[in-house]
């Protein structure tokens, strides 16, 4: 027995992922059943689910001016240089 799953995408987003898979010798239908193997041979999302942490300039300069994630001060460059190099 055999059942169909249907989704909605946009158009644009569907051109663009028949295009990929089949560059890769699949069709859309083949890849969702890869995805559906694949979440029950991990016990769940097969790939990391999370927010992409925002690293802009806007980030950055609204974090020094609310003083938010902010590191030192340091007394030299050198010593600024080392700490962020630790990780």
């Amino acid at each position: 027995m055999m059942s169909t799953v249907q989704i909605r995408i946009d158009d644009a987003l569907k051109t663009r992922i028949d295009s990929l898979y089949n560059s890769l010798g699949l069709d859309t239908t083949t890849a969702v059943r890869m995805f559906f193997m694949a979440s029950l041979e991990r016990n769940g999302i097969p790939f990391e689910v999370r927010h992409i942490p925002d690293y802009s300039l806007k980030t950055a300069v609204r974090d020094s001016r609310d003083r938010t994630n902010l590191h030192g001060p340091y007394e030299t460059a050198q010593a600024a240089v080392a700490a962020m190099l630790e990780d």
